[in-house]
């Protein structure tokens, strides 16, 4: 088995007892990388100052000592995390060329940790869209099959660690998007709760619903990954830190497991309730206590979800006026002309269809009609996560209504954003879901059984997912 095939966990060890050093594993997940990307297209930028830190690595293991568990790892990046002195664009041609002076506070705490950032992953350009095809660098495709996407937005990310280019990832999930292409691609994706990992560095997309979440092979992976960059930060005042333990336990004895009945209705596919719904008779096997419950607001949340969303986007986005930072067009006479045209040039369709339906939605006569009603209605569905959460310990539901989107099929953007309906709930709830292999479709694709917890339930909602794959759950990537 190649060094890249292995999991964190396994690599970890490896590094420890010296059976390879950090740059020989940096060099064959690169090579694996670089060998992957005229197929996937999973990376934007790689970093060419990677060996160095595999080098700084190797020599922090020779010292021996309390050496943190990710140290010499290869971690790969979205590209809405900032990362100082290597290129960031969003997937987009508004910041082609931008190079950030500082770190996102999860860059920081994984370079501190040893580990190796190996590159900034493709994505949906300001991580707005489904498939990661909405991006100026070209659509990211699925190891398991090209002509399907690899998911989106995070699916760079998600790409490069189901085909070997990663050993684990950095995401960013604001309606669903690290759930999502792990989903797709066989990965282990998990959305902490809002609030869990520190929001500075991570460009905005929607401030209230944006998380930098994690990525990688197995549940045990995700759990290191977290562990390192769940810690206090000063510098994100939405930023509530809890500390993990450092071990798992995984029994599913007498948890109570509820299925809420609208998020497996008629859009999502057979095969997909299917192997959702085999997952959970595997957990009430292992001990789980399986519960149907309702979740009325959840058909209504995907409205809600895309008018707060679209909203907070208008509002982040207004910054890109070709003044301070990013791209400006050429050949404007007046400051009107060249805010119209760089905003006009620099931003792709999706951006633009966000930007319009926020401002839209808080204009005057707007706001109180659909604003409003938005945010009333994110209150009544969290007060339906809370009922839910006194009878039961966690939620299982599907991730998509489907196993996959194929490149160039035509789908109206309502169709696409109506598939969002099992992830976008817990989204604006703030909750913590993690997404897990639990089968594949006829396709060859995998699916995904999502699990939801309490807010800051993160540490219970990992254990549980780690409890489903010791009772034989999962597939492999």
């Amino acid at each position: 088995m190649k060094l890249y095939e292995k999991s964190a966990y396994e690599i970890a060890a490896m590094l420890r007892s010296r059976k390879c050093s950090a740059k020989e594993l940096l060099h064959d997940v690169m090579g694996r990388a670089r060998e992957l990307q005229p197929r996937l297209n999973a990376y934007i930028t790689f970093n060419d100052q990677a060996e160095n830190s595999a080098e700084k690595a190797d020599r922090l293991i020779a010292k021996g000592g309390d050496i943190p568990p990710l140290c010499g790892i290869p971690i790969a990046v979205k590209d809405n995390i900032s990362t100082k002195g290597l290129r960031t664009t969003c997937a987009s041609k508004m910041l082609e060329n931008y190079i950030p002076p500082y770190s996102a506070t999860a860059v920081e705490l994984l370079e501190v940790a040893g580990a190796v950032i190996i590159g900034k992953t493709n994505m949906d350009e300001f991580a707005m869209g489904f498939a990661s095809d909405t991006g100026a660098f070209g659509a990211v495709y699925n190891p398991a099959d090209t002509a399907y996407s690899a998911g989106g937005s995070s699916g760079g990310s998600a790409a490069a660690v189901a085909g070997g280019g990663a050993v684990l990832a950095l995401g960013s999930d604001t309606g669903g998007s690290v759930r999502q292409p792990a989903s797709f691609c066989g990965a282990v994706g998990f959305c902490p709760s809002y609030g869990a990992v520190s929001r500075f560095g991570l460009i905005a997309f929607a401030s209230s619903l944006d998380r930098i979440g994690s990525i990688g092979r197995n549940v045990r992976d995700v759990h290191m990954l977290h562990n390192i960059i769940n810690a206090s930060d000063i510098k994100d005042v939405t930023h509530i830190p809890k500390k993990f333990s450092k071990t798992l336990c995984g029994s599913l004895k007498g948890m109570r497991i509820g299925v809420p009945k609208e998020l497996f209705d008629e859009y999502i596919s057979d095969e997909v309730k299917s192997a959702v719904m085999n997952a959970v008779k595997l957990m009430e096997r292992a001990g789980a206590i399986i519960k149907e419950v309702s979740l009325p607001s959840a058909s209504a949340a995907v409205k809600a979800y895309y008018i707060i969303s679209s909203a907070e986007a208008s509002s982040n986005l207004a910054r890109y006026d070709g003044v301070r930072y990013g791209f400006r067009a050429d050949n404007c006479t007046t400051p009107a002309e060249m805010f119209r045209k760089s905003r006009t040039e620099g931003f792709g369709d999706e951006v633009k269809r966000r930007i319009l339906l926020g401002t839209f939605v808080l204009s005057e006569g707007c706001f109180d009609r659909y604003y409003k009603r938005a945010a009333v209605l994110r209150q009544k569905l969290c007060g339906e996560f809370d009922d839910i959460f006194t009878e039961c310990d966690f939620i299982a539901a599907p991730v998509y209504p489907n196993a996959g989107i194929l490149h160039g099929a035509e789908r109206k953007p309502a169709e696409l954003y109506t598939a969002d309906i099992c992830t976008v709930p817990s989204s604006l709830g703030g909750l913590p879901a993690i997404s897990i292999p639990c089968g594949r479709a006829g396709n060859g694709l995998t699916i995904g059984l999502q699990l939801i917890g309490r807010r800051f339930g993160d540490e219970e909602l990992i254990d549980a997912a780690y409890g489903y794959e010791l009772a034989g759950g999962g597939c492999d990537v």
